[in-house]
């Protein structure tokens, strides 16, 4: 009877993983669409105009440059920082660290936090060589800045790791941790707002980061949901072999 009982419980527990997952993948889904239409109507936009500044760009970058004290530029450029370099990828190996519960499961989820970031920086790369458009003037910067300018690639970097942490947060207290999560997101939202204020970016090429952050980390969560079932497949039958 108790055999039984526990059989029909660990059925019931898979069955709701799957649906769980199937409603995860659906969500995903829908939102890595509605963001990538929502990112090319932007980069379209961008484009259609040769670069020049979209609506709001130059009064924020106007507003930013009349509110410069010492203070708020050092911590502006310190903030800004921890959106390049080894930073994110201490995090992103961190967050895969987290999601992880046993020592499989932590390599693999490691791997793929930081392929998600690696990946999403290139494709961020070359939609930023194919759009080829123009930062701000130099002498409203206030810290060092190359390349092209949209999406901005700190604000994409930033708001990628700190989606995998959230994601690694909720995977660990789902029902917990909301401060721990506010500050994570907030972080992640505070390192593009930086590249405004220190005058290298736009704001239009900071909202198209966190589009194409939307959209990229949502298609990972999509296909990470749809191959859970078929990696627990693997390593079920990998259980049950018999060892040579």
């Amino acid at each position: 009877m108790g055999a039984s009982w526990l059989h029909r419980a660990a059925a019931r527990r898979r069955r709701d993983a799957v649906v769980k997952r199937a409603d995860t993948a659906d969500l995903a889904g829908s939102t890595a669409v509605g963001a990538l239409v929502a990112f090319v109507l932007l980069s379209l936009t961008v484009t259609g105009r040769s670069g020049a500044p979209l609506v709001g760009d130059k009064d924020l970058l106007d507003w930013s440059v009349a509110h410069r004290p010492p203070a708020a530029v050092t911590v502006a450029r310190a903030l800004t920082y921890t959106g390049t370099g080894f930073v994110p990828y201490v995090l992103a190996a961190l967050a895969g660290l987290l999601m992880g519960r046993t020592v499989r499961q932590r390599v693999l989820t490691t791997a793929a936090c930081l392929a998600c970031l690696a990946v999403g920086e290139a494709v961020r790369y070359g939609v930023m060589s194919l759009t080829a458009r123009p930062r701000p003037a130099t002498r409203y910067w206030v810290t060092h800045a190359s390349g092209w300018s949209f999406p901005s690639g700190h604000t994409t970097t930033a708001a990628i790791t700190a989606g995998l942490l959230t994601l690694a947060i909720l995977a660990r207290a789902p029902r917990g941790a909301a401060a721990l999560r506010a500050v994570v997101l907030g972080w992640g939202v505070l390192v593009g707002l930086t590249r405004v204020y220190l005058g290298v970016h736009w704001f239009s090429d900071v909202l198209g980061g966190w589009l194409f952050t939307l959209c990229w980390l949502s298609l990972c969560v999509y296909v990470a949901a749809r191959l859970a079932p078929h990696m627990d497949a693997w390593r079920s039958r990998s259980a049950r072999s018999p060892t040579p």
